[in-house]
């Protein structure tokens, strides 16, 4: 069965020691880590990397390396260097760059400097950014040119581009290490209206098997036992579950169970 992870988005009101301790509550493999430069600290290091000695779980990614017209490309690199303290194996890249040669030049950048500490750095590509369906963060991989550079695929995501599933099987193995999971609505949100949107990707997932998603197909699409970073935002898991532990829980137990029938 694959491996599975906690995603820093499914309890995204609380800290990474929090998440940490999430992950193990709910009986994750792995868990993955919200990185905020200019509220991270020595200390969070430190306290983190304790939290992760104590529960023996791997980080899957740090997030995120967020490409945008005036971002700090060492802001990034400071991800990318917290990252590789916490020995994180990926971090997650999304682009709000309009210039896809620019895009380009700063993942490149970006995969030069996570691939010299041992990251993969994984472009994920959806309509609420400027990278917006598989083709396109094709073209970034190609033109970045780097061993480190990875492609993030997210079900969400691959529904709302209508990007076809077949072409996510013909992809070179290699730039899958890992893949976001979760299910998703029938109804997609108009492409024209970002503020649905966003709401669609933040608030209305749904725990995998629940919603209209293919995900058998898509797991069929990917790397066999492919680690698997549960994203799975979600309002009405957060009213439900206000505490992180039992939440993470509900989405472990539900994940679980769907790859037994999968």
């Amino acid at each position: 069965m694959n491996p599975i992870g906690l995603a820093s988005g499914v309890v995204p009101e609380f800290g990474p020691v929090e998440t940490v301790e999430a992950a193990r509550f709910g009986g994750f493999d792995l868990v993955g880590l919200w990185v905020e430069p200019a509220d991270w600290t020595a200390e969070t290091t430190r306290a983190t990397r304790s939290a992760l000695r104590e529960t023996g779980l791997p980080v899957i990614d740090v997030e995120v390396l967020w490409l945008q017209p005036g971002s700090s490309i060492d802001d990034h690199k400071r991800v990318l260097d917290i990252g590789a303290e916490l020995g994180a194996a990926n971090a997650l890249c999304v682009s709000s760059e309009p210039d896809l040669g620019r895009t380009a030049d700063w993942f490149a950048e970006l995969c030069r400097h996570g691939g010299a500490n041992g990251l993969r750095v994984a472009l994920e590509f959806g309509i609420f950014t400027e990278v917006k369906n598989l083709a396109m963060a094709k073209e970034v991989i190609s033109r970045a040119d780097h061993p480190a550079a990875a492609i993030l695929i997210d079900p969400i995501h691959v529904d709302r581009s209508q990007t076809p599933i077949a072409d996510i099987a013909a992809l070179d193995r290699n730039l899958l290490p890992y893949a976001q999971f979760c299910d998703a609505l029938a109804k997609r949100p108009d492409p024209g209206d970002f503020d649905a949107i966003i709401e669609d990707a933040v608030d209305l997932r749904q725990q995998c098997g629940d919603g209209a998603v293919d995900l058998n197909a898509l797991l069929r699409a990917l790397p066999e036992d492919v680690p698997l970073s549960i994203e799975l935002r979600s309002k009405a898991l957060r009213d439900t579950y206000p505490e992180a532990g039992p939440r993470a829980k509900a989405v472990a137990d539900a994940t679980r169970k769907w790859l037994e029938s999968a």
